[in-house]
Parts: C-alpha cells; structure tokens; sequence
C-alpha cells in the first residue's frame, strides 16, 4: 500500500524520521515541520502518526516517541525525485535565514554541519578535522564537540564544524541576493587550483553534491594537504555584479574571525560558468575536514546545516 504522492506532510514526517533515527514525540517533528513550512500543532501530528502507524509506516517506541518501519524506509527511498528536488537547497535557505552571524561584530549565530561517529573513532576524527583546518581547506578551523544532545545515539560523539551557508546568512542581512549555485570537486596540483572537475547545482538534485562525493570516494584531500596535488571540495555562489564590491569587504570582515578566505571571486573563477550579470564566489566548505575523516576510514555520519549556534561558543573552541 503507497501515500498518496500529494500527501506532502505524510511524507516529510517520514523523511524527518528517517534523517533523525531515534524515536521522536509529535512535539518535536511539529517544531520541524514548521521549519520546513508544514505549520501543524501537535494534535495535528498525532493524528498523521497515527495513520502512518495504520500503514504499516511507523511504529511507537514506549513514550518516546516514533520510529520508521521497513516500510516506512521504502517508503521514503521511493517516493517521487521531484517531490525531494529542491529539498537540499530549500533547506540550506531556510538556514541562512536563520544564521544572523555579523562579520563586523563577530556577534550572532553561525549555521553548523553535525557529525556523528562512534565514542571510539572520536579522537582520530578531531585529528583530521584539524589537519584540514591547519592546512586552510575548512571554512572555519574550530570543531566543537556536542554534549548532551538528543540528536547524539548512545555510544557516540558528535561534532560540530561551520557551515559554509553562514556566508548566505550574512550577504542577506546586508541585502545582497545570493544563491547557492554548485557543489564541485576542486582539482589542485602543486598547490594550486587547476580548476573544478565536478559541478552539481543545488537546485536540481536530490541529495547533497558534496556528501555525494565524499560516499563516493572522489575526493583525495589527504593527498591535498600532503603534496599539494589532489582533489577538495567547495562550493560556489553567486551574487549580483553590482554587490561584488561589499560582498568583498564582509567576506574580508570574516576572514579577520577566523573564517577561510575565498578561493577565488569574480566573473568566471577557475572554469566557472562565465557570466556578465554575477559574480561566481568559491570557498571551500566544511566538509572537507568530513572528506579526510572518511579517507582515513573512519565511520562518520553527517547532516548538513543541522541548525545554528552562537559564534561565541565555536570561538571558546577555536
């Protein structure tokens, strides 16, 4: 038995619960759904649960709340690609809404990445973290570990690192349009960028592109930071010709926090689409300190733009 495709609130409730695995109540997936612009009270939610429940979708955990089922996982495997088109991207949106980072205060919030991994693979994925940070290929050099948190599993860690979407958070709030245009495989050889291998835009896929590449094995940052020559990630964005002069200035203020200065800006960077209305901005993400740890080989599961913290406590980190 299948949802009706239409039934969009059906199946974001499923997508929610597969993304976040543990059991969770209809409080929580109500503060959820209306992030992502479903607008329903927890009475309302209880009453969905219960028809996934029927379905064979969702099962009750004690009073913790619900899991998928097999089917349930099917469920969301299977439904519709241009009901999840535009997923990533509306969500990283959503995201810089939220970030309210002000580069010339180093006041506010900065959107995150959130890793998970196992108690005991902890120390040697901080160790990769910082080697990529210490060979300036992270947006930002911190991580942070997340303590006492619901979305952590017993018997593992997680750890925050910067999101680069921080950087759509602050050109916003200075009302510049930005739109996140790729995800791409960056090529360097003897320490230079060659250019990018790979570009996947945003709006038109259903999975991230940078995670795409990590599973897939397509990146060599080791091999980056070590000779200078291989393969990084990094996104680019795109902001109208006449705010290239300010987007430079506040990407400047950044850098003085800490923040990695771009890898190149301009009208075509690197080989870029060329384009006389937009600047094309390359910086490198976050992911690329999640790229070395699962180089290495160590277990890492991470969600992209989990939520935002106060810049503050990544500075106590730093």
């Amino acid at each position: 038995m299948r949802l009706i495709p239409s039934e969009r609130k059906y199946l974001e409730i499923l997508r929610i619960l597969k993304e976040h695995r543990d059991p969770m109540g209809a409080k929580r997936l109500s503060e959820i759904l209306a992030e992502r612009g479903f607008v329903l009270t927890d009475r309302a939610v209880q009453y969905y649960l219960r028809y996934l429940d029927e379905m064979g979708f969702t099962q009750k955990v004690g009073n913790t709340g619900r899991v998928l089922t097999n089917a349930g996982i099917a469920e969301t495997e299977s439904a519709l690609v241009d009901e999840r088109i535009g997923f990533i991207i509306s969500r990283l949106e959503r995201l810089a809404f939220r970030s309210t980072f002000d580069p010339a205060t180093g006041t506010g919030d900065v959107a995150y990445n959130l890793s998970l991994v196992p108690e005991e693979a902890a120390s040697g994925v901080t160790r990769s973290f910082e080697q990529v940070s210490r060979a300036g290929y992270a947006f930002y050099p911190a991580c942070r570990i997340l303590d006492r948190d619901p979305r952590v599993p017993s018997g593992q860690v997680g750890i925050i690192s910067l999101c680069s979407i921080t950087i759509d958070g602050v050109f916003q709030r200075s009302g510049i349009p930005v739109t996140m245009a790729y995800g791409g495989r960056l090529a360097f050889e003897g320490k230079e960028v060659k250019g990018f291998l790979d570009l996947v835009g945003y709006r038109g896929t259903t999975i991230d592109p940078l995670q795409l590449f990590i599973s897939a094995g397509l990146t060599s940052i080791r091999e980056v930071i070590s000779t200078g020559t291989g393969v990084a990630l990094a996104n680019v964005r795109e902001v109208p010709v006449p705010a290239m002069d300010r987007a430079k200035d506040l990407l400047a203020q950044m850098v003085r926090w800490g923040f990695a200065p771009p890898a190149g800006m301009g009208n075509q960077v690197f080989n870029t689409p060329d384009s006389a209305h937009h600047v094309s901005i390359v910086s490198y993400s976050g992911m690329n300190m999640v790229g070395l740890g699962v180089e290495e080989g160590y277990p890492i599961r991470t969600e992209i733009g989990a939520g935002t913290i106060p810049f503050s406590r990544m500075q106590d980190s730093a």
